[in-house]
């Protein structure tokens, strides 16, 4: 079982279902269906536990981790799942403990589901209560009695098990905005966001792939007022057409920004400091219709191969792979017309793409993250030349790690000064972040 396996090993939730995809041979409706399962149960820990612990005499920490993993997976599917019927819910996941082995865990499954079904309403509402379970599209499903804090009252606690996320986030948040916007920030962080893409213009036309796609079947349209393309129901990118003939890469509509802010002109020397996997490296090389140099640096040599293999199949010659140390020793020497620092961060503003990634931040860890990034912008803007321009970019809507730290770095710089600065919120509509355009006297 894929949770399993990701509650053991530790790793990311989507390397191990493309392990296990690429081994099992499921239809792309299967697939599909066990990605939502999986991501959203990790996504969702906190609701389903909230529920749990409605429907479970002793305390969930005293339930064995495998038997806990099963009760998530039939609760989810109950309180979460479209368009599956409670007692089909209760029925698959009793026979998953069959299938498992586990025949003694079959009727303490059962009681506990059972006793869902009786909590859980066909009633949808528009908006937050203590009895409402938030779902995707703003709405609510409504529970029999109230489960968890009032809202009005208790926005955090409310936030914290109804949307899952950590409570001293919720708490964070809620210093900045007002509650109302923190609900939008859950409903945005936990539904399904399309996949978009950005055309290849070294190897096709928007128009050109675009057609491709929707000959192939592919729901594909174009995003209005820029080059990509939205895409639904898509589980394997590379099974997608041209893809292996490098007409697109992936990437979000605030991602795409940062390099046209940048904006590279041909021949010049560009530098990407934190460049894997390559995304924005290769958006960089297109910009300059692949003519100058792109040195692509990054401290891991398995993040290195990445960089190399998105540049072969883009066409991105310009792109020289680096390896560099975490101290930022062995460093290219400047000076650079221009320098992409895409520093690594809190990931506050893309927390729908990794369901794991809620659970895995700590205030302790943005403050080491904002170490780094002090450190990694600095090195940026040494070896920037005159009249050269740097863009600092992240996917964090943490003050500290955006405007705070360029400003701290601006005043004690004086030769630096900032020409624009933009910030993304997620869900308006695109995924959060920040971008800052510097540019040396």
């Amino acid at each position: 079982m894929a949770l399993e396996e990701f509650r053991n090993s530790g790793t990311w939730l989507s390397d191990v279902l493309d392990r296990l995809f690429r081994t099992a041979s499921l239809p792309p409706r299967e697939r599909g269906l066990a990605t939502e399962l999986a991501c959203g149960v990790v996504r969702r820990y906190a609701t389903l536990d909230a529920i749990l612990g409605k429907l479970v005499a002793r305390p969930l920490d005293q339930v064995e981790a495998p038997l806990l993993t099963v009760l998530r997976l039939g609760i989810y599917q109950i309180f979460l799942l479209d368009g599956v019927p409670p007692h089909a819910s209760v029925h698959e996941t009793v026979e998953l403990t069959k299938r498992l082995g586990r025949m003694r865990w079959s009727g303490f499954v059962n009681g506990v589901l059972r006793g869902a079904t009786r909590l859980v309403t066909e009633e949808i509402a528009s908006e937050p209560s203590a009895r409402g379970v938030p779902l995707s599209d703003g709405r609510f499903r409504q529970l029999r009695e109230n489960l968890f804090a009032d809202p009005a009252r208790d926005s955090a606690h409310y936030f914290a098990d109804a949307y899952s996320f950590p409570l001293w986030l919720a708490e964070r948040w809620l210093k900045r905005m007002d509650a109302a916007e923190l609900f939008h920030l859950g409903h945005w962080f936990n539904s399904p966001g399309k996949l978009v893409i950005r055309p290849n213009k070294l190897r096709t036309t928007r128009d050109a792939l675009l057609q491709e796609l929707q000959d192939a079947g592919v729901a594909a349209q174009p995003v209005e007022g820029c080059d990509a393309i939205a895409l639904e129901g898509v589980s394997q990118v590379d099974r997608l057409p041209k893809y292996q003939e490098g007409w697109f890469a992936v990437q979000d509509l605030s991602a795409m920004q940062a390099a046209l802010r940048l904006s590279p002109k041909p021949g010049q020397r560009v530098w990407d400091i934190c460049a894997a996997p390559g995304g924005k490296t290769c958006h960089l090389a297109e910009l300059m219709n692949n003519s100058g140099q792109i040195i692509a640096t990054d401290i891991r040599p398995e993040r290195l191969k990445l960089i190399e293999s998105n540049r072969q199949r883009l066409g991105a010659d310009i792109i020289q792979p680096q390896l560099i140390g975490e101290d930022g020793s062995h460093a290219p020497d400047g000076p650079f017309d221009a320098i992409l620092v895409d520093v690594p961060c809190s990931n506050t503003g893309v927390l729908g793409k990794r369901p794991e990634a809620r659970w895995r931040i700590t205030q302790a860890g943005i403050s080491e993250l904002n170490t780094v990034q002090q450190r990694l912008l600095n090195m940026a803007l040494d070896r920037l030349a005159p009249g050269g321009r740097v863009v600092y970019s992240t996917c964090s809507i943490e003050p500290e790690e955006n405007n705070e730290l360029v400003a701290k770095t601006i005043a004690a710089r004086r030769d630096i000064r900032l020409v624009e600065d933009f910030s993304f919120l997620p869900g308006h509509p695109t995924d959060g972040g920040y971008q800052a355009l510097l540019e040396r006297h």
